[in-house]
C-alpha cells in the first residue's frame, strides 16, 4: 500500500496538477496577502469609499494607504475615481471572482484527492498467499 500511496502521491503526479501560470492572479494574491490591504478590502466590500475614510481606521500616513491602493489597483482589485481633490475607491469584482473560483477549483481537487486517499486506506488488505501462512522458514 505504500507503494500505492508513493506512485499517487510522488513527484511526478503532483507536478502534472500545476495550474496555468497567471500573471493576474500572481498580483490578487500577492496583493491579499498584506493585512492592511485586505483591511482596505474588507472595507470596499461594503461599498465605495474616499481615501481619507479608508484611512481613518489605519495606523499610517495618507501617503501609505496611497501606496497600498496603488497596490491593489495594480492587482485589478480595486478602482478609483478623482472628482476634484477626492478619490473614491471601489472593488472591482471581476478580479476577486477570478481568486474565488481558483480557490474554489483548489479545493474541489484537493478534497477528491482526500476522497481517492480515504478510499485506499480503508480497503482491506489483501490475505496473505496461503503457501506461506504456516511456513516460518
Amino acid at each position: 500500500m505504500l507503494k500505492q500511496l508513493l506512485d499517487y502521491f510522488g513527484e511526478a503526479r503532483i507536478l502534472k496538477h500545476v495550474a496555468k501560470y497567471s500573471e493576474s492572479l500572481d498580483r490578487a494574491f500577492h496583493a491579499l496577502a498584506d493585512e492592511t490591504r485586505r483591511a482596505i478590502v474588507a472595507r470596499l466590500v461594503r461599498g465605495p469609499a474616499t481615501v481619507s475614510r479608508l484611512a481613518e481606521p489605519l495606523d499610517m500616513s495618507l501617503p501609505a494607504v496611497m501606496q497600498h491602493l496603488h497596490v491593489l489597483e495594480s492587482a485589478g482589485l480595486v478602482t478609483s475615481e478623482k472628482t476634484g481633490r477626492v478619490r473614491t475607491c471601489q472593488i472591482d469584482p471581476r478580479t476577486l471572482r477570478a481568486a474565488e473560483e481558483w480557490i474554489a477549483s483548489q479545493r474541489t481537487s484537493w478534497e477528491q484527492r482526500l476522497d481517492r486517499l480515504d478510499d485506499l486506506l480503508t480497503q482491506q488488505p489483501p490475505a496473505p498467499p496461503a503457501d506461506q501462512e504456516g511456513n516460518t522458514s
